[in-house]
């Protein structure tokens, strides 16, 4: 069954969420004549959007960026994750993209062999047959975290906890939580989705923070793109328009956040006291020990969250928790809470190329020993590209941007007869520091530095690293070329030594 099932195609696409979707379409707009086929896990697409369906799952980013470049978008700022499929689905529609698409493949292993300039990867599909694809380039777009298994601190006591326990990425949507007493543990982006939600449904809210986080509240609308329709101008140029006005103003909220934090911190309160009133008090949950956006920024849309803490019905909590009891949890100051529901949202349990163990010539890759090229490809691991977005800009503008230079890449290997090309350092970065990952100055979210020794390494230069700053990258990999001397092609040091003997 397996050799039946066998296929052969230029370049697979992992993963048919945002990224994976945004790269097959720009694989069929650049480079027409390539075959393809996108893997996915699931019988559906949308990833992180199928996932998660805990109440009020929305957008954390705005659509006009978080959106492609190629597809208009028209509605609200902050979107619910029912707007964004739908907005994926027309893409996959209007493109023919869902015939390349393979649901329910699962990938157990990836193997490269230097001899056949290909990827053998072994695929497990849903009725439990296997299934294998060969292929030239492997795109893995299959994002960051385990879509199965959340991360959940072992909590003394938890089994004593009599009511319902739930981590939000495995939330069921038909729970029921009105009249019921919830704690939220979390306050980032999930919890500051779920709390408004949860209380709109007619609970009553506990947010429990170990320590609080920085918020942007704004109106959910865009006033530019609504003026812009109104006096006629089409929906193409209010999407290029809109854009780049939000990638300006976040640009400059980054630029601030480092260059003037305190301002930038008045600034985000300010905002807030707009929908709760100048007496409102942020000290001791609303006030960070970290400077604006050293952590993602989580966004609240008509300041959401805030008006129910105004208005008494969520409480919010900063502390530790001691342990779980029979009917809530105590906090390591001896406050005791109780809870019908107990949702965790503390976070994900990090996927490095989706866990899934990879090969060269027949041996294993270990991520964590290997240099990353602009946060893309790796030292030591051909044809090969990982979608990994922005945290202090929306997503899929990486998405478009990596797009862009894979297909420049692809280009390039067939105009010179080229079969394979990975990265490798240079003899000016011979005495280049060796790094991790990020530096945490810069970017520190727990996922992140829990594992942060399976990722690949960084070095000290702009090249070797991913440096979350859309603002520079936007014009950098653009201008990439990929003759240059980081790009190492099949045979083209064998060629080189030729040359050079015949000299």
């Amino acid at each position: 069954m397996a050799n039946a099932a066998s296929q052969h195609v230029d370049v697979l696409i992992v993963g048919a969420g945002i990224s994976g979707i945004g790269s097959a379409k720009h694989l069929q707009d650049q480079c027409p004549g390539k075959t393809y086929a996108i893997l996915e896990a699931k019988d559906t697409f949308g990833g992180t959007w199928e996932t998660h369906k805990y109440p009020g799952i929305r957008s954390d980013s705005d659509l006009y960026t978080f959106g492609y470049r190629f597809k208009p978008w028209k509605g609200a700022p902050i979107a619910s994750a029912e707007a964004i499929l739908t907005y994926m689905g027309e893409v996959i529609a209007d493109n023919g993209i869902e015939p390349h698409i393979r649901y329910g493949h699962t990938i157990t292993g990836c193997s490269w062999s230097s001899a056949d300039n290909l990827w053998t990867v072994n695929a497990r599909r849903k009725d439990g047959s296997e299934v294998v694809f060969t292929t030239g380039f492997l795109w893995m777009c299959q994002g960051y975290y385990d879509h199965k298994a959340p991360y959940t601190p072992d909590w003394a006591g938890m089994a004593d906890y009599k009511g319902h326990f739930v981590h939000a990425q495995l939330w069921d949507p038909k729970t029921d939580v009105s009249g019921k007493r919830v704690i939220v543990i979390g306050s980032g982006a999930t919890a500051a989705t779920a709390v408004p939600a949860l209380c709109d449904a007619g609970a009553k809210v506990t947010m429990l923070q170990r320590s609080p986080t920085w918020f942007y509240c704004a109106p959910n609308v865009s006033e530019l793109a609504d003026r812009l329709r109104l006096i006629g101008v089409d929906e193409e140029t209010v999407h290029r328009v809109v854009r780049q006005d939000y990638i300006y103003n976040f640009y400059d909220m980054d630029r601030r956040s480092r260059e003037e934090p305190e301002a930038m911190a008045e600034d985000l309160r300010a905002l807030i006291r707009g929908y709760v009133g100048e007496d409102f008090k942020f000290d001791p949950h609303f006030t960070p020990s970290y400077r604006p956006w050293q952590q993602r920024l989580a966004s609240l849309p008509d300041g959401d969250m805030f008006k129910h803490v105004a208005a008494g019905n969520a409480t919010v909590v900063t502390d530790t928790i001691d342990t779980f009891t029979e009917k809530g949890l105590r906090t390591s100051s001896g406050q005791e809470i109780e809870a019908d529901i107990i949702m965790a949202c503390t976070g994900f349990r990090l996927s490095v190329l989706g866990d899934i163990p990879f090969k060269v010539d027949g041996n294993a890759v270990n991520w964590a020993d290997t240099v990353n090229y602009r946060g893309m490809m790796f030292t030591g691991v051909p044809n090969l590209v990982w979608v990994f977005g922005y945290f202090r800009a929306s997503w899929t503008l990486r998405v478009d941007i990596v797009g862009d230079f894979v297909c420049k890449l692809l280009g390039h290997m067939d105009a010179e007869g080229r079969r394979k090309v990975e990265v490798a350092l240079r003899p000016e970065d011979a005495d280049m520091a060796i790094l991790p990952w990020i530096d945490g100055d810069n970017f520190n979210p727990s996922y992140l530095m829990r594992d942060l020794d399976r990722m690949p390494k960084r070095g000290d230069k702009p090249e070797w690293q991913h440096n979350q700053d859309y603002w520079s990258e936007r014009n950098e990999i653009p201008g990439i070329d990929p003759a240059g001397a980081e790009f190492v092609y099949d045979n083209q040091r064998a060629e080189a030594e030729a040359l050079e003997a015949a000299e």
